[in-house]
């Protein structure tokens, strides 16, 4: 996974492609990481020119949305959670709503987030 690790610059145009980019200009992040991102298996050019992303790289990005909610639950019980991040990390038993509104993390969610974060620190 070591050549998986993505810069910021990366996702933004994996999240650029994901909302949608226009055949005859999909911009310069887009096209800085077109090659890289392809070759990762992450997006693909159609034969009519669309820049798609793959399952690979719609799973990519639902797990950092989920990761940051998580740091941002972390910080803020009251932070916003997206329905689809909120039902998986739920399942996930990750976090619980809380009284009031909001959400927390559980024991389960705290030690995978503290994991994730050890990792982070690690590869820099």
């Amino acid at each position: 996974m070591k050549n998986e690790e993505l810069t910021t610059d990366e996702y933004d145009a994996l999240e650029l492609v994901r909302r949608g980019v226009k055949r005859d200009n999909p911009g310069a992040c887009v096209g800085r990481n077109l090659k890289k991102l392809s070759g990762l298996k992450m997006m693909q050019v159609m034969r009519d020119g669309r820049i798609v992303l793959t399952e690979k790289g719609q799973q990519l990005l639902f797990l950092r949305r989920c990761v940051q909610t998580m740091k941002a639950l972390a910080a803020d019980p009251m932070a916003p959670v997206d329905a689809d991040v909120g039902r998986f990390l739920s399942i996930k038993s990750h976090i619980v709503p809380v009284e009031g509104g909001g959400h927390a993390l559980t024991e389960k969610g705290r030690e995978s987030l503290e994991d994730i974060q050890r990792n982070e620190r690690e590869r820099r």
